[in-house]
C-alpha cells in the first residue's frame, strides 16, 4: 500500500494494510460474532487475494470485501460457501460516510493484486491448536498429529458405542467434510484416505461427530475443521474437502428419508425443514 500500516475501522474488526498483506483484527465483544472472536487476528497476503469489493450494506453502511482465492484458506475451503455474510471474516462493515475512503483503499488493493484462479496451497495460516469441542453425540480433539472422538453416553448411536472411541492419525486422511450446525444434519466427518466409507448418516458413523441441540457451534466446529484440512493437506497434496459428501445409491437415499418421516412425525422437524431436506435427499439421485 501507499502508506504502510493504515488502518481502516469497522464494526467488529480493522484492516491494517501492509506492503504484503492485510493484517486483520477482530474486535472482542458480546456484539462480535463469536467466530471472529474465536479466530483473533488474521494475516492475509496479497497473493491469496483474487479481488475486492465495495458495495453497499444494510442500514447506512458500505461494506468492504476481499475475494480469497480458491483453495487459498482452509477456513474458507472447509467452510465450502456455508457461512452467513454476517460471519463472513472477509467482510468489513463500514459507516456510509467512509465509503470514499473505503473506496481508496479497494483501488490501492486492486493495482497491487498480481495473482488469480486457484492456489496450488494454503496462503493463510490455519487456527492454531490444539483445539476441541463438544458435538452431540462426543468431544473431538485434535493435537495438530491426530484427531480423537470420545463418545458422550448420552448421546452416541448404539454404532458407535459399538465401535468404541475413535482416533485418527493425519496421515489416515484425505479430506473433512463440514456441515454447519445452523442447517439440518450438521456434522464433522472425516474422509479416509483408504476409501473407506462409514455409514450414510453422521450419527452412525464413528469417523464424524454430530452437532446440534447448541453443540458444535460454528466458531469452535469450523476452526477445528480447518486446523485438521490444513494438517491433512501438508501430509498429502491430493487432500479434499467436501460439504457434501459422497453421492449415494438409491435404497441410501430412501433410508435417510424414512428416518427423515420419523423425526417428523415425532415433531423433532418442522415442515418446512422436512420439505426442504427431502428435496435435497431427491436431488441426489
Amino acid at each position: 500500500m501507499s502508506r504502510m500500516g493504515d488502518v481502516l475501522a469497522g464494526f467488529h474488526a480493522a484492516w491494517e494494510f501492509e506492503s504484503d498483506s492485510v493484517l486483520i483484527r477482530y474486535e472482542r465483544g458480546i456484539r462480535t460474532p463469536k467466530l471472529f472472536q474465536a479466530l483473533g487476528e488474521r494475516r492475509v497476503p496479497l497473493d491469496a487475494i483474487a479481488g475486492v469489493t465495495l458495495t453497499r450494506g444494510k442500514r447506512g453502511t458500505v461494506v468492504l470485501r476481499v475475494e480469497p482465492r480458491p483453495g487459498a484458506d482452509p477456513l474458507m475451503e472447509a467452510a465450502a460457501g456455508q457461512l452467513k455474510d454476517s460471519g463472513d471474516p472477509y467482510r468489513l462493515v463500514l459507516p456510509a460516510e467512509r465509503e470514499v475512503l473505503a473506496e481508496y483503499y479497494a483501488d490501492e488493493l486492486r493495482s497491487l493484486l498480481t495473482e488469480s484462479g486457484p492456489a496450488e496451497r494454503f496462503l493463510v495460516e490455519p487456527p492454531k491448536g490444539p483445539l476441541s469441542f463438544k458435538a452431540y453425540d462426543g468431544k473431538a480433539s485434535f493435537d495438530g498429529r491426530t484427531v480423537n472422538f470420545r463418545w458422550f453416553w448420552t448421546g452416541a448411536s448404539s454404532a458407535k458405542w459399538k465401535a468404541g472411541d475413535q482416533s485418527f492419525s493425519v496421515g489416515e486422511l484425505n479430506g473433512v467434510e463440514w456441515r454447519s450446525p445452523e442447517v439440518f444434519e450438521g456434522h464433522l466427518r472425516l474422509l479416509r484416505r483408504d476409501g473407506a466409507e462409514g455409514a450414510a448418516q453422521a450419527d452412525q458413523d464413528p469417523a464424524a461427530v454430530v452437532f446440534g441441540l447448541g453443540y458444535g457451534p460454528v466458531h469452535e466446529s469450523l476452526p477445528f475443521a480447518a486446523a485438521v484440512l490444513a494438517a491433512v493437506r501438508a501430509s498429502s497434496p491430493v487432500a479434499a474437502v467436501s460439504a457434501a459428501g459422497p453421492r449415494r445409491d438409491p435404497a441410501d437415499i430412501a433410508e435417510r428419508i424414512r428416518h427423515l418421516g420419523e423425526l417428523h412425525q415425532a415433531g423433532l422437524v418442522t415442515d418446512e425443514e422436512f420439505s426442504v431436506k427431502k428435496a435435497e435427499l431427491l436431488a441426489e439421485l
